[in-house]
Parts: C-alpha cells; sequence; structure tokens
C-alpha cells in the first residue's frame, strides 16, 4: 500500500459565533468542519464530494492553513503542519499549493501572466532564468509563450484556470488542493482541464485533493472518493467501489441524482429524494449527523450515537462508512421510510 503523504486526524475548524452588543464573549461556534480524519497515498488523487455548506473547502484551506485549526492533526510526510508558524510554516508552503474555483477572482488583475508566475519563485528565494521558467510554464499548461505579457482579463475562463495551475506548480508541490477546479468552466473546456491536471501528475508525480460538488468530475479523476455531510466524512473507498456500490445512505441519495446517459435505465432506477435542508453547521443534530433526513432512520441510537468512519462487513478493503446499520441497510434488512415534516424540521 502508497504510503500516505497527508494524513489529517480529528481535524476540527470551528469559527465563533459572537455577540452582537458584547463582541469579546462568543456565543457558540460554526462547526465547518469537525473531526475529519483521511488519508491520501503520494502520487494518487483524492476526490471529495458534497453539497454546498458541508465543509469541502474549508477542509481544503485547512490543510494549507488559509484556514484556521480548531483542533487535530495535518501531518504532510510527518510533519504536523497545523502546529507551524511562521518561517517553518512559509517553508512548508512550497510543498502545497491550490487551485482555486474562480481563476479570475484568484489571480491579481494588475499583474501579467509573466509576474503572477514568478512571484511564488521570488517569495520563497528561488534562482530561475525569468523567460525560460515563465516559457517552460505556459508550455505545460498548454499555452504560447506570448501569454505571458497579457493580463487576466484578456483571457477565456479556461486559459485563466491553465494560468492557475501553472502557478500552482511553479514551485513543484508535492500536493495540489484543487478546489472545484472546473465548476466556473463551460462543461466543453472542463474535460481539458481535468485532462491538464491528470497529465500534470503523471509527468510531476503530483498528489492530488481534488474538491467538488459534481460526481462525474470526481469519478474521472479520482483513485479514492470521500464523501462529506455537515462537517464530517461519511463514506471512503476507491472510486470503483463507491461508484458501483455506495454504503451510506446519503452517498446513495447522492448517486441517485446522477443523469444516466441511458433514457431506458434513467426512467426505471431507483431515485432517493432527501426530505428538509442541511441542518445548520452552528447547531448540528446530535448521533448521527444525518439522521434528521436519513430514510433508513432507527430511532434511539441514531438520534443520539455519532458513528465512527469503519470498514463494512462483506464489503471491499478500504470501503469505510459512518452508518450504524450499513450491513442491514445493503442487505434489505433495513428498509426506506419515508421522513415525516416534523423529522425534516427538527
Amino acid at each position: 500500500m502508497t504510503e500516505p503523504l497527508l494524513r489529517v486526524e480529528g481535524l476540527k475548524v470551528h469559527f465563533p459565533i459572537r455577540d452582537g452588543l458584547l463582541l469579546n464573549r462568543q456565543v457558540g461556534a460554526v462547526k465547518a468542519v469537525d473531526g475529519v480524519d483521511l488519508e491520501i497515498g503520494a502520487g494518487r488523487t483524492l476526490g471529495l464530494v458534497g453539497e454546498s455548506g458541508c465543509g469541502k473547502s474549508t477542509l481544503g484551506r485547512a490543510v494549507l492553513r488559509l484556514a484556521p485549526v480548531t483542533e487535530g492533526r495535518v501531518d504532510f510526510d510527518g510533519t504536523d503542519v497545523a502546529s507551524l508558524k511562521g518561517e517553518e510554516l512559509r517553508r512548508m508552503r512550497q510543498d502545497m499549493q491550490m487551485v482555486f474555483q474562480d481563476p479570475l477572482a484568484s489571480l491579481n488583475p494588475r499583474q501579467s501572466v509573466e509576474t503572477i508566475l514568478t512571484e511564488p519563485l521570488r517569495a520563497h528565494g528561488i534562482a530561475f532564468d525569468r523567460r525560460t521558467r515563465v516559457r517552460e510554464l505556459l508550455e505545460q499548461v498548454g499555452l504560447p509563450a506570448s501569454a505571458a505579457r497579457k493580463y487576466p482579463h484578456e483571457f477565456s475562463g479556461g486559459q485563466r484556470q491553465r494560468i492557475g495551475i501553472a502557478r500552482a506548480v511553479a514551485l513543484e508541490p508535492r500536493l495540489v488542493i484543487a478546489d472545484e477546479p472546473v465548476s466556473a468552466l463551460d462543461v466543453s473546456i472542463q474535460a481539458q482541464v481535468l485532462n491538464l491536471l491528470e497529465d500534470l501528475q503523471e509527468q510531476l508525480g503530483l498528489t492530488y485533493l481534488v474538491i467538488a460538488h459534481d460526481l462525474a468530475v470526481v469519478r474521472h479523476v479520482s483513485d479514492e472518493v470521500a464523501v462529506m455531510y455537515l462537517g464530517g466524512i461519511v463514506e471512503q473507498a476507491s472510486s470503483d467501489d463507491l461508484y458501483r456500490n455506495p454504503l451510506h445512505p446519503y452517498t446513495k441519495a447522492l448517486m441517485s441524482a446522477v443523469p444516466v446517459p441511458d433514457p431506458h435505465v434513467e426512467a426505471t432506477r431507483e431515485r432517493i429524494l432527501l426530505q428538509g435542508d442541511l441542518p445548520s453547521p452552528a447547531d448540528p443534530p446530535t448521533g448521527c449527523r444525518f439522521h434528521t433526513r436519513c430514510p433508513f432512520r432507527q430511532e434511539t441510537r441514531c438520534d443520539t450515537e455519532r458513528p465512527l468512519l469503519r470498514v463494512v462487513e462483506g464489503s471491499e478493503a478500504g470501503h469505510r462508512v459512518a452508518c450504524h446499520y450499513a450491513e442491514e441497510i445493503a442487505s434489505g434488512r433495513i428498509t426506506p421510510r419515508e421522513v415525516t415534516p416534523e423529522e425534516a424540521a427538527s
């Protein structure tokens, strides 16, 4: 088994809620990430999926210390990034870079592409030949050398994202976190950018954490997939196993919403419709976070006991699920029921 390059243990990111009049008094916290464990092997890609507001982007930012870590460890190649400060943290970031969702917002509109690509090198004191290095980076992402003198507004969305990717790999990092890297792009351009990410991984030996809400995107690029709900991981498995055999009720609901390009299958397959809205991360439900919307909910235990992420009996090696009754649901011993409006609103 590949040795993990990144290991996250018990990670929590809580943002304080303060009194509107007495700003120094904390009255609660938004639990954006609340006890996450995950691993990514060197040279592999982990896809992180979930609906908006579940904490995916906050988790990615916390790994790079762009969001404050409240509790837990972020081990990168044996070093706890969560405990680093100052110069040690700055040096570590040379090995950990990020591709942001909106390339226009993440690129400085007053800087030329040449400046954007060389700024990280100057910041880390790396000696380089300016024209040669810029040309190499542009060539790696499929842009002409003439792009160096232009500004971000002169490019299309796909071209701007290529510039963002070139900036991320300029320091030759080992880990790249791609936060919704194609969600702001036209469908016709998405495949090109995803193929570029795969090509760069092969050329440079990169390790990826790809954050997305599009399950088709994640399946295309990921070796493993982790499903996130309300601040926690509810299921993690190899990409093929997860898409072939989802075991958590939330994952089943997500999969049932993915269109199938076959009208006969689309017309007959089961749809799982979730009731109610995503609960507030400032006041998450007790017990299983998903129990207020779960069609397989069993009273008492689901309501009071938070399930651990564990390997399910009879599943493929490494298929982990945070559900008390995953085996019973898979075997049909527990069947879905309607979630009442009162339960959905509780």
